[in-house]
């Protein structure tokens, strides 16, 4: 990969594709929205963690594979137990980056901060509706208890914007 290539990250588009799903009426909806979402945090994230020179991009990036593969992993041993397909990770992971290639941004760290507060805005409505409504009660207890860390991810990625979004 060349560094023309990395700086046109789609992170906005790639992290998006979940908020098709982000009003989604069953908890089968609210897994593939979630699974999405998640793989595409984990995949983004890799992806700052190999091209940032920002030690607090780097820790912020850590902090999102860390947190959304814990969270990828409970949600779809849940899925499982509801026999709920949960999206394959490496056709995700294929999407994720082919959406990249089309989008375009002069600053990685910018892009990835900017797409990282859209995301996680996303995902916060997402995570409150299942939390509020979810009609299986362990999916509906997995999105009320990780819904502060993502509130928490959101907080962090908007301190993150307004130091690199100028």
């Amino acid at each position: 990969m060349n560094n023309l290539f990395l700086k046109r990250i789609g992170l906005s588009v790639a992290l998006g594709m979940a908020s098709l799903h982000a009003m989604a009426a069953s908890s089968d909806d609210f897994v593939d929205a979630a699974a999405e979402s998640g793989i595409a945090e984990v995949v983004t994230s890799n992806l700052a963690l190999e091209k940032t020179q920002s030690a607090d991009i780097k820790t912020f990036a850590q902090q999102m594979v860390a947190d959304h593969t814990k969270a990828n992993q409970k949600l779809g041993d849940i899925a499982k137990k509801h026999d709920i397909s949960v999206p394959d990770e490496a056709a995700m992971t294929d999407k994720v980056k082919k959406v990249i290639l089309e989008w375009r941004d002069e600053s990685f760290d910018k892009s990835y901060v900017n797409n990282q507060v859209a995301a996680h805005e996303k995902a916060v409505e997402l995570f409150k509706k299942e939390a509020a409504s979810g009609d299986k009660p362990d999916l509906k207890a997995f999105a009320g208890e990780t819904l502060p860390a993502l509130e928490k991810h959101l907080e962090h990625a908007k301190q993150l914007q307004a130091k690199y979004d100028k």
